[in-house]
């Protein structure tokens, strides 16, 4: 008799790091709506997510859970597979973001938006991927942003981060094609979420006043507008969940993608205006 984990879905189960605020909260509301199972992973649960399992008690698990701690993440997917058989969509959303010049920041805060937004995402890459393997079938959502492929003053560190799950992510889709395993990287641009009223901030040096202090002073003055609604960037995900061919990198926001292009095309345009140079470095085959 084929085991339980490898039955086909009736309805998808989700595992969301993050799950209690900001695009994982609207992203554990849209698939409830639809039916699906949740298992929602944050540090604390809160009285919002308790209510959604109050209200919905068969769809919703949540499971209290530091993403920095191997053992943890573990044992929430565990809890999810025994409750739910199966996991089909991991959505690797937790993280925060850390704000100052690159010589601002200490050795103690980038390790910690490293241990979460990094580390935290192989713990969970970890776990979930057995089950995935097993299956032959799932879907991972890593959450990167538009900072996975560009930056300025004052993002530094947290573009890192970013840029550091989007290079794991460019191996991973290589490494699990061939389980059946799909790999979406979400690159949202600013979203009217509480990720910037949370954000640590670095000890100011004057030196970068002139720089970092000015991009703050601007991120601060943006209109409403500027920043998108939780909803409608899920709205986006859920497209490329439902999607045969989803894509590797999802932009949301016109934005996002106008900054990302931007940066992208200089790329080009550099390594173009340099190839004799790079090409002079070959050795020569004659």
């Amino acid at each position: 008799m084929t085991s339980a984990i490898n039955q086909p879905p009736t309805r998808r189960t989700w595992l969301i790091t993050g799950a209690t605020s900001g695009i994982g909260r609207s992203l554990a509301i849209a698939a409830l709506e639809r039916g699906d199972n949740v298992a929602m992973l944050a540090r604390n649960s809160g009285d919002q997510a308790r209510e959604l399992a109050q209200r919905r008690p068969d769809q919703v698990l949540i499971v209290e859970t530091d993403v920095r701690d191997e053992q943890s993440v573990r044992a929430a997917v565990e809890r999810t597979v025994e409750r739910y058989g199966r996991i089909d969509v991991v959505a690797n959303n937790a993280g925060f973001g850390l704000f100052g010049a690159v010589e601002e920041a200490t050795d103690a805060e980038a390790r910690a938006v490293f241990d979460t937004n990094v580390f935290g995402v192989l713990n969970v890459l970890r776990s979930t991927l057995p089950v995935l393997r097993e299956q032959h079938s799932g879907h991972i959502l890593q959450s990167s942003s538009y900072l996975g492929q560009t930056a300025f003053a004052g993002v530094g560190l947290l573009a890192a981060t970013k840029y550091a799950v989007e290079g794991i992510a460019d191996a991973l889709v290589d490494e699990v094609a061939p389980f059946g395993i799909k790999v979406t990287l979400v690159q949202p641009g600013l979203t009217a979420t509480a990720f910037l009223a949370n954000i640590d901030v670095a000890e100011p040096n004057p030196a970068y006043d002139h720089t970092v202090r000015k991009v703050q002073t601007s991120i601060g003055t943006l209109p409403p507008e500027a920043f998108n609604a939780p909803d409608r960037v899920v709205t986006a995900i859920m497209a490329a969940v439902d999607s045969d061919r989803p894509p590797l990198r999802l932009a949301t926001g016109s934005t996002a993608a106008q900054d990302m292009q931007a940066a992208l095309e200089f790329r080009l345009s550099e390594l173009d205006s340099w190839r004799e140079i790079t090409d002079n470095v070959d050795t020569p085959t004659h």
